[in-house]
């Protein structure tokens, strides 16, 4: 893909792009989005991911991070340089894996949007869910539906973000507590992105680890379809800010701070300008991957290897590319539309050869496009 037009809009910078870097990925935040982003820098800068052990899909959410969830962890120690799968935030174990220099960051989401988003990705696994309508049902009155007793399986129903950043997400809602754990997360993490501003976000993470534009250009992945977003009555979007209280001042602080930082590091009109650039720069990827354009519903995605892995009733959205893309062009669009378990398994096939695979799939770039 040429640059050229790139960089007669953006001077060149001085810096090195950073490369050991932690992404705490938390739940229903577009954070599928920032991993493939993640794995694609790996494979750009031939980088080494902590990848979830044996036949885990994760490292080990919901139990608290340790090193031992990590593959080769015993022979390969501090030498990974990405980090970026599930897990339940655990500082001194995440330590043990990536070097000292490493830059830690995560993103959030509007906690209203997000708990209706986990509803209905979660209706049929979590006990709070299972036995309501709908989510305003729910929200109406969820101490009824909500017992503590079962919290490990409730995580996704209250304080989800709390609970992944390594805190309890049924702890009492005191001022002081808030503070304390706020001014630890600025402690532990670099930066904290804001899912509803995605783009700015990722204009943000590219000024601050010094990547390319190429870097954070994504195809939106795990996205649901339309018609199964819930309409939140306005009782339960207030609701939601007191039921999940820890979340939403999480939310409100780091938010503050997102825009504060981007007044600090470039200001509102070069953030504009490159968003446009961001935009544009997606857009010529889509025409020229993609045989629609946009995402297509899971019974339209022909090459069942590009399937996302289905949950509750969202009809999660994947992607067709077109068929007589030359080589190069195939494999930079096929790694922007594989879903996160696929890409996942790859690298794991890649880094760990002598190991089992995780997915019975075909190894992508390995085969040509579908027959």
């Amino acid at each position: 893909f040429s640059k050229s037009h790139e960089e007669l809009t953006i001077p060149p910078t001085s810096c090195h792009p950073k490369t050991n870097v932690m992404f705490l990925k938390t739940h229903k935040t577009a954070s599928s989005t920032v991993l493939n982003i993640m794995f694609r820098f790996a494979e750009r800068y031939n980088l080494t991911v902590a990848l979830p052990a044996d036949q885990l899909y994760h490292l080990g959410y919901p139990r608290t991070f340790v090193a031992q969830f990590v593959e080769g962890f015993e022979t390969i120690g501090q030498n990974y340089n990405i980090m970026c799968n599930h897990l339940r935030f655990n500082p001194l174990e995440v330590k043990k894996v990536m070097a000292a220099n490493t830059f830690y960051f995560s993103i959030l989401r509007n906690p209203i949007h997000l708990l209706e988003s986990s509803y209905i990705y979660y209706k049929s696994i979590v006990p709070a869910f299972k036995n309501t309508k709908n989510v305003n049902e729910f929200l109406a009155s969820p101490t009824k539906y909500y017992h503590p007793a079962d919290y490990r399986a409730n995580i996704y129903a209250r304080n989800n973000m709390w609970f992944d950043f390594g805190y309890n997400n049924n702890a009492e809602d005191d001022t002081k507590y808030i503070q304390g754990v706020l001014e630890e997360i600025e402690q532990n993490f670099h930066l904290i992105l804001i899912a509803d501003y995605f783009d700015e976000s990722m204009i943000l993470l590219k000024h601050t680890l010094c990547w390319d534009l190429d870097d954070v250009i994504y195809f939106k992945l795990n996205a649901r379809s339309q018609e199964t977003i819930q309409t939140l009555t306005p009782e339960s979007a207030e609701q939601i800010k007191a039921w999940c209280s820890l979340d939403w001042k999480l939310y409100l602080h780091f938010n503050q701070s997102f825009w504060r930082r981007i007044e600090e590091t470039m200001g509102l009109e070069v953030l504009e300008k490159e968003v446009d650039l961001l935009r544009t720069r997606q857009k010529e990827l889509m025409e020229t991957c993609l045989s629609e354009q946009e995402a297509v519903r899971k019974d339209h995605i022909r090459n069942k290897a590009l399937l996302p892995f289905q949950s509750g009733a969202a009809n999660i959205l994947g992607y067709n590319l077109k068929q007589d893309l030359d080589n190069r062009t195939l494999r930079t669009c096929q790694k922007m539309v594989i879903p996160e378990l696929q890409y996942m398994s790859y690298l794991y096939a890649v880094q760990h050869p002598h190991k089992k695979k995780k997915m019975g799939l075909p190894l992508l770039w390995t085969s040509v496009q579908e027959k």
